[in-house]
């Protein structure tokens, strides 16, 4: 997968390049707006609004004019865009500074499932606690050496909560993710999932509930 990194501030970019290409990602890395606009956009853009001669939000509109390709806007301030402004602007998510990288590189991912792309070039099969395989290149789940039948939304919640496998993950984060960034129905819908991928996978200890919080796929044996 090939990714325009939009980032004027070196010691953040060197740093994101080197962990984006151990991902298996090719990244391009740009400074300016006019730069990002001269550019080959690639599979997706990684787009920081604050850039020293273009506004970014002027450049995410420039980019969604000529191409449908997802764009992630990296922004300093939480209050800087609201769901609303990423409509306007055809953002498809966005993360504020300071991000982790697990955190934007499970975003990245959900961002290019959502577009019907898989970042699955260099990377390799995913195994968790040795049971669970997922492989992403043909979207196919062994449970214990034994395949499982997954709908297409079981299985981008399966890959969703492996990305970043421990790790405990909100019901909006889940539901913005998997489903979609304006996600307007019941919530109800993901504890369904849950239920049905729980049976899939042949128990209720490899998805854990976090009460009042999320879920986390179990990190152990």
């Amino acid at each position: 997968m090939r990714l325009l990194l939009v980032e004027d501030d070196q010691a953040i970019a060197t740093p994101l390049m080197t962990g984006l290409e151990r991902q298996g990602f090719t990244v391009t890395w740009v400074q300016t707006g006019a730069d990002a606009l001269n550019a080959d956009t690639g599979d997706l853009v990684l787009l920081d609004l604050g850039l020293p001669d273009l506004d970014g939000q002027v450049v995410c509109r420039r980019i969604r004019d000529r191409s449908s390709v997802p764009i992630i806007v990296v922004t300093a301030r939480s209050e800087e865009v609201d769901r609303v402004a990423l409509l306007e602007m055809g953002a498809d998510d966005y993360v504020v500074k300071p991000f982790g990288f697990r955190e934007l590189v499970a975003r990245i991912r959900a961002v290019l499932r959502r577009a019907g792309l898989e970042a699955t070039e260099g990377q390799p099969t995913v195994e968790h606690s040795g049971r669970v395989r997922i492989d992403r290149r043909t979207r196919h789940v062994t449970v214990d050496g034994h395949p499982v039948q997954l709908t297409p939304k079981e299985y981008d919640l399966l890959s969703f909560l492996t990305d970043d496998a421990g790790a405990v993950r909100t019901r909006d984060e889940i539901l913005r993710a998997v489903w979609d960034e304006n996600w307007w129905g019941s919530s109800k819908t993901l504890d369904v999932h849950v239920a049905s991928l729980r049976r899939k996978l042949g128990g209720a200890e490899l998805i854990e509930t976090v009460r009042g919080v999320g879920y986390r796929l179990a990190d152990g044996p």
